[in-house]
């Protein structure tokens, strides 16, 4: 190949590069409602309801380190990840296949560890497993997992649907699983150097099991639910805060304020980031892997949630030249960069 013509990976990014390997795909069947470009593919499966469908991988030495990852966790979070697409369509899931590339390092009881990991977490989703394959491989262990989830079509919510003034909501905390992994990535380096010494892990339980074991927020598309909000639209939180909004409004057309002190953050993340000389705020913008759930609301919705212990709304949309914005602590607005997780 003329390497004129040559253009690494790493120039375009993850989404850049499904959207120039996929844009000259057309849909050809008509129960092909929408395809590439959100968190799930919807599929037409009657006059009131859709089968949504997503996929995703975790590769040994890309998403994990057996070092630190017990295997019946990296199950459990194979499908978490997974489910947690299928939320941020404010569906529910239903169905996972699972295949697995294995070397003959692992045994069968190291595979039947892994799959203890999945049934507890498709029991804990009430999902079912209903097939998949299982293949060798040269290069370590690689898991991928299909999601199949329903929804009534006029509930499925996309990136695409934020509505200028819409209010920006985030569940749960962020950035604890990002000190989570700091914290395993520390004690690996101290037993590489030291194998002798034991790992410290005190008082780190809550972020490593935010790393280790996440949970997809099914609990918060059912809250929505019985709360009457639908929202305009929706993502999870995988590679980062501020990647996510600005698919959003990249999605949508629109621009947003971020507003810092908004942020939710839990109390051992910044006691964590401390501990290593950062700024909690970055980790939780930038940090990625809390499978928290991204919204935006109409301004109308906003008594439903004002006091609810799991929503926390960090800023508002604007127009799209506007551009998109963070607030710091001293009232300046810092256009918002998406510094998180790349996938090459």
């Amino acid at each position: 190949m003329d390497e004129q013509k040559r253009t690494e990976l790493d120039q375009l990014g993850e989404f850049e590069l499904i959207n120039r390997l996929t844009n000259k795909f057309k849909t050809q069947n008509n129960s092909s409602l929408y395809g590439v470009g959100d968190d799930a593919a919807v599929i037409n499966s009657n006059d009131k309801e859709a089968i949504l469908a997503s996929t995703d991988a975790l590769i040994e030495g890309v998403h994990f380190d057996l070092t630190y990852v017990p295997l019946s966790f990296l199950g459990y979070k194979a499908i978490s990840v997974n489910v947690s697409d299928i939320c941020a369509m404010n569906a529910k899931p239903e169905q996972v296949l699972v295949s697995v590339a294995v070397s003959n390092r692992f045994s069968v009881e190291a595979l039947e560890e892994l799959y203890n990991g999945i049934a507890e977490a498709c029991e804990f989703y009430k999902v079912d497993l209903v097939g998949g394959d299982t293949t060798s491989s040269t290069s370590g262990l690689i898991i991928n997992v299909t999601v199949l989830g329903k929804a009534n079509k006029n509930k499925i919510t996309y990136r695409s649907g934020a509505k200028e003034y819409d209010l920006i909501v985030a569940s749960g905390d962020l950035g604890s699983a990002y000190m989570g992994l700091q914290v395993l990535e520390r004690e690996k380096m101290v037993f590489d150097e030291n194998p002798s010494i034991q790992p410290d892990l005190d008082g780190n339980d809550y972020i490593i099991q935010r790393q280790l074991k996440p949970q997809a927020r099914l609990d918060i598309v059912k809250q929505l639910e019985e709360l009457e909000i639908l929202p305009s639209s929706m993502i999870d939180i995988s590679d980062g805060l501020a990647s996510e909004v600005m698919h959003i409004c990249k999605s949508s057309k629109k621009g947003c304020v971020l507003y810092m002190e908004k942020l939710p953050i839990d109390t051992k993340t910044v006691s964590a980031a401390l501990d290593f000389n950062l700024d909690h705020n970055t980790c939780a913008l930038n940090g990625g892997e809390d499978y928290e759930l991204l919204f935006t609301i109409s301004q109308k919705d906003f008594d439903k949630i004002k006091k609810h212990p799991n929503f926390s709304v960090i800023g508002h949309v604007t127009s799209e030249n506007e551009g998109m914005y963070l607030v710091d602590k001293n009232d300046s607005a810092i256009a918002l960069k998406a510094q998180g997780w790349k996938h090459f």
